[in-house]
């Protein structure tokens, strides 16, 4: 085991006149990569902060070894006026160099984040800001790289190539983000602050789910024993980590129901028809965004638009909501649609007036969402406010927490079409799983442009990607399923006819299941019936409450056996509803 290089001892940092947490010891070695883990509000960012030494400790000890150089990537990155961009990078660079000399490294990474080196820092937007602060901190070539919430405000393929620059990076690295599919790739330790208590696994993000589900599975049996109030916060938080493990069944269910209205009603909710978008320069040039795409959107579809910042994706959800007519072509809207749109920028909020009022009648606290009658603080439940936030003013809210409220407006609206441009940005990892729950169980129809993977992933039924110069296609599935096509047919250069039919949205359908599709759809509601008993019987062992204080060994290995049999459980059900859903697309055909 390698001596740690950068180090926490015994750490403690108070916050309102309490401990934000305590008698923390943590320890940085060479080629680790960590994911910081913990609910929003647990104090990932101020231990962040406290291992780059940007704040300090109300008690312990920071240790960096001699020789160690550490950069730290902040949320809010800190703005030196009267500099340019270039000037501003320059100086994460190592002082033993000739500038000159270094000045490449510079322009290398200022092309990677997408920023002109020539620009004045003070007309940054916010997220062109967080850009050069990352450019800052990968330029300076540390022995240990503080990443917060790197990849918000990034286009997808700016994610790509920082991950590519992380991976090839030789330091140590601890990464705070909500992307899943960011920390899978990069990530080979994970730390969990929760409550006040670090825990540490010597595994990545990709073992999260499964290591803090068992974790909290042990404490709730614990906390039975001892105290009711433990046992329901314990309960809580292992249900909003396990809602996970549901959140796909529901999706490929409501998959199933939206595809099955689509083919029963026909209804069209837009259809763009070689539709073209040209802007006028400032210098009397044109600029074409969007090159004669065609497109044509069902009740029930769930659509996906993707592309680098500027290439023309909320132009494009401008002309397919009829906001913006295209400069040549043809968009076609359906009737009584009834659309709800995301404002990123919450100026539909008023800062003044308290979540209750915001949602809800003043007098009686009562809402309609979606053609159900609500108490208010029951619904503010539901997006995981406490009870007493629901008099609180707007404007004593976090950015994620107004992002909840934001949200929570939205959807008690009665509406067909949902319309989220960046829904994303600035979500923590709490709130974006929310997100996805709440939109998988969407009965409308759904657009929405986000650079996250897994949550399109997790989401779309079709994927629209705007490449630079304006050229746009249309894919089935999320961004795995783009990429998978986009790599076959690269594979693939002479037969791209036959390729472009295969990955299109105009496809063929197939004429039958194949042998082992129709076994495995014959067999799967057998497989599933027993998986559910097995769940049934091991779920009645874990709730004696002598069980883990007479045989801990035995009450592990059913709970270990009772993750891996909801997991196959899981697997059993989507293959079964995909293969559902294929035999009534060849029945329909």
């Amino acid at each position: 085991m390698a001596a740690p290089i950068l180090a926490l001892q015994n750490a403690r940092v108070t916050f309102g006149g309490g401990d934000l947490f305590n008698d923390i010891s943590l320890g940085i070695e060479p080629g680790m990569r960590v994911a910081l883990m913990g609910r929003n509000g647990s104090g990932k960012s101020t231990l962040l902060k406290a291992l780059a030494g940007d704040i300090d400790l109300d008690g312990g000890e920071r240790f960096q070894q001699s020789g160690v150089k550490v950069s730290y990537f902040r949320q809010q990155p800190i703005i030196t006026p009267g500099r340019t961009v270039f000037e501003q990078v320059q100086s994460g660079l190592p002082t033993d160099g000739e500038m000159d000399e270094l000045g490449y490294l510079v322009d290398q990474v200022l092309e990677g984040v997408g920023i002109d080196g020539a620009r004045q820092l003070d007309t940054l937007s916010g997220g062109e800001a967080r850009r050069v602060s990352l450019a800052e901190a990968l330029v300076s070539d540390p022995d240990v790289l503080l990443l917060d919430e790197p990849t918000n405000h990034l286009d997808i393929k700016t994610i790509l190539w920082l991950e590519e620059e992380l991976k090839s990076f030789k330091g140590a690295l601890m990464i705070i983000s909500h992307d899943r599919q960011f920390l899978k790739n990069l990530t080979n330790r994970l730390f969990w602050l929760d409550r006040g208590k670090l825990r540490t696994h010597g595994k990545g993000f990709s073992a999260f789910d499964e290591w803090s589900e068992e974790i909290l599975r042990r404490e709730e049996v614990e906390a039975k024993k001892l105290d009711k109030k433990i046992a329901e916060e314990t309960d809580w938080s292992r249900k909003g980590i396990t809602a996970r493990r549901a959140r796909n069944e529901g999706r490929i269910r409501a998959l199933h129901r939206l595809r099955a209205d689509r083919a029963n009603s026909g209804k069209g909710v837009g259809e763009a028809t070689d539709s073209s978008m040209t802007y006028e320069d400032a210098d009397g040039g044109s600029h074409e965004v969007l090159k004669k795409f065609s497109t044509r959107i069902m009740r029930g579809d769930r659509v996906g638009i993707i592309g680098p910042n500027g290439a023309g994706k909320t132009t494009l959800l401008k002309i397919l909501m009829g906001e913006l007519a295209p400069t040549t072509g043809e968009v076609k809207l359906g009737t009584n649609l009834t659309p709800a749109i995301f404002d990123q920028r919450r100026d539909s909020l008023d800062p003044d007036m308290s979540l209750w009022d915001t949602l809800a009648d003043p007098g009686s606290g009562q809402l309609l969402v979606r053609g159900e009658v609500r108490h208010v603080v029951a619904y503010l439940r539901d997006f995981l406010f406490e009870d007493r936030q629901a008099k609180s003013p707007v404007s004593a809210l976090s950015g994620g927490e107004k992002n909840r409220l934001l949200l929570a407006k939205l959807l008690a609206r009665e509406s067909n079409l949902l319309v989220l441009d960046e829904p994303t940005n600035d979500l923590d990892m709490e709130t974006l799983d929310l997100l996805q729950d709440m939109l998988s169980s969407y009965d409308g129809t759904l657009i929405v442009v986000s650079h996250d993977r897994e949550f399109l992933d997790q989401l779309v039924t079709s994927t629209i990607v705007i490449e630079e110069g304006g050229r746009a296609s249309e894919y089935v599935g999320g961004y795995s399923d783009y990429m998978r096509m986009k790599k076959d047919a690269e594979k693939a250069p002479a037969k791209t006819a036959k390729t472009k039919e295969t990955v299109q949205k105009s496809s063929g359908p197939r004429k039958k299941l194949t042998y082992k599709d129709q076994r495995d759809y014959e067999r799967l509601p057998a497989v599933i019936e027993a998986l559910e008993q097995k769940i049934k019987t091991l779920e009645a062992a874990l709730a004696d409450p002598d069980l883990f204080a007479k045989n801990p060994d035995e009450f592990n290995k059913k709970a270990a056996e009772l993750t891996q049999t909801q997991t196959d459980k899981d697997d059993a059900e989507t293959r079964w509803l995909e293969l559902e859903i294929l035999q009534e697309e060849i029945a329909g055909s």
